[in-house]
């Protein structure tokens, strides 16, 4: 679809929630906190694209990294 038939139509629905009322209005905490993960996302996805990298601004959302464990026999 084109995208400005696309926007268009979108347009045309939040006017119309709005309207009605049941549209979703952001609070600044929520727009705030909305657009931190949208930055989180942004950087982890370029540093993945830049070939990763062990940076110290790793999020502690992935699992800590273990050496493998040696046995002796």
């Amino acid at each position: 679809m084109d995208p400005a038939k696309q926007r268009e139509i979108a347009s045309k629905g939040g006017k119309a929630a709005h309207q009605k009322g049941t549209a979703h209005e952001w609070t600044s905490e929520e727009a705030r906190d909305a657009g931190r993960k949208g930055g989180i996302a942004s950087h982890r996805r370029r540093r993945e694209q830049m070939g990763g990298g062990s940076g110290a601004d790793e999020s502690s959302e992935s699992e800590p990294s273990t050496p493998p464990t040696q046995h002796n026999e």
